[in-house]
């Protein structure tokens, strides 16, 4: 059954679960800005190879998108509350758009570092807004809804190196695609224009377990660092898994480009899967640690010595364990934080941007002094880190420890 409540939150109660129009504008918008940070992986392999910049100066471009991504985490909350979730979405997704072009037209290293800047801090934004939205919006059924958002976002991850691709083939550049982007935004702002989106709900009445509102349990911020550790796996891989195939494997720099495909094909596979797996309340635990024994069995087998084909059967292994870290990860610490889903989901995104900023940069730092296969070995470290942090915040959960409260300052 569906309720409506004068904040215009979706209340679902049962197996109920509705895709009405916040849900569709939510699932559209986090996937065309996806489509950019897919492409940004692939895009900068063709432009190093244009530019002939080290495996470093990769890290600096990954590291600058992670610099905006923190700046997000830490301006969301606020910045929602003031200004208002529909507008915060609408003028985030009219920066990023900007900076893709920043870093699309130019041919200058400086002007591409900044575009890198301005995607990551608003494009973060989009993405932080929109799940905030569904968060709310679906409650207990949240997880489902972010497993079902991050299929659009594994749609665009597919046809991102795939239109890059084709693009290069058919146009002599790759910067042709990245105008889908923007297109697909400006249809989005004509169609849902007057739109409402979903308030936050009121925060629970007062209680000894949430005694004020900026604290967050010891549970929520061990499950956002996880959600965070598991953005820089993915992209250590998204950044440097075609230098892998190329370095380790002996793929062509346009093939190995290409054949990314492989990892976003098993990243959209495992969020169709887990459409079907999510569809009863209260698995997200057992399916991430799943997806983490998944992944790390991926990893392992594509950072060891073997032929292409056993490097993209790999590939496709770990994209399909990493497809839902991020959204089952990000439902645990969102469920940590009743009536505090913004501090939560801006905790989360600005410790990912932290990762993303020093899992890549210590990646790439490594590989240009070891080579790239030892440098990679940090991707399935760290997921063997993601295992620990779920143990000990489910462990967390069960004695109750959300009387432990911190305090962000």
């Amino acid at each position: 059954m569906v309720q409506k409540t004068d904040s215009s939150t979706t209340m679902l109660s049962g197996d109920a679960f509705v895709r009405d129009r916040p849900t569709i504008l939510s699932y559209s918008a986090l996937g065309a800005y996806t489509f950019w940070l897919y492409a940004f992986g692939p895009a900068l392999a063709l432009l190093r190879a244009e530019l002939n910049f080290s495996y470093t100066m990769i890290s600096v471009y990954s590291a600058l998108w992670a610099a905006g991504s923190v700046v997000a985490g830490a301006a969301f909350a606020p910045l929602a509350t003031a200004l208002g979730r529909r507008a915060v979405l609408g003028w985030s997704a009219l920066v990023t758009t900007a900076g893709a072009a920043l870093f699309t037209l130019s041919h200058s290293i400086t002007i591409t570092l900044l575009g890198a800047v301005v995607m990551g801090l608003a494009g973060t934004t989009v993405q932080t807004t929109t799940q905030s939205v569904l968060a709310d919006h679906h409650g207990p059924r949240r997880d489902r809804a972010l497993v079902e958002m991050n299929i659009g976002a594994g749609l665009g991850a597919v046809a991102a190196p795939l239109a890059l691709g084709l693009s290069q083939a058919t146009t002599s550049t790759w910067r042709t695609a990245m105008a889908v982007p923007a297109v697909a935004l400006a249809v989005l702002a004509v169609v849902y224009r007057h739109e409402p989106l979903p308030a936050p709900p009121p925060r629970p009445p007062h209680n000894p377990s949430h005694r004020r509102a900026s604290r967050l349990s010891l549970a929520c911020w061990l499950l956002c660092l996880l959600v965070a550790v598991g953005i820089g796996v993915e992209f250590s891989v998204v950044y440097f898994g075609a230098e892998l195939l190329t370095a380790a494997h002996g793929l062509a720099t346009a093939t190995a480009a290409a054949a990314m495909t492989t990892f976003y094909a098993g990243i959209l596979l495992g969020r169709v899967a887990a459409v079907r797996l999510t569809r009863r309340p209260g698995q997200a635990g057992f399916l991430l640690g799943l997806s983490l024994a998944v992944t790390l069995a991926g990893l392992v087998a594509l950072w060891l010595p073997g032929g292409s084909t056993l490097a993209l059967l790999a590939l496709f292994v770990a994209g399909l364990g990493i497809a839902n870290q991020f959204p089952l990860a990000l439902a645990l610490a969102l469920a940590a934080a009743p009536g505090n889903t913004d501090a939560a989901n801006a905790r989360a995104q600005l410790l990912g941007g932290v990762l993303v900023l020093a899992a890549p940069f210590l990646l790439g730092s490594l590989a240009d002094r070891l080579g790239m296969s030892a440098g990679f070995a940090v991707a399935p470290l760290l997921t063997a880190l993601s295992g620990l942090l779920l143990y000990a915040a489910l462990r967390q959960e069960r004695r109750g420890s959300e009387l432990v409260q911190f305090r962000w300052k």
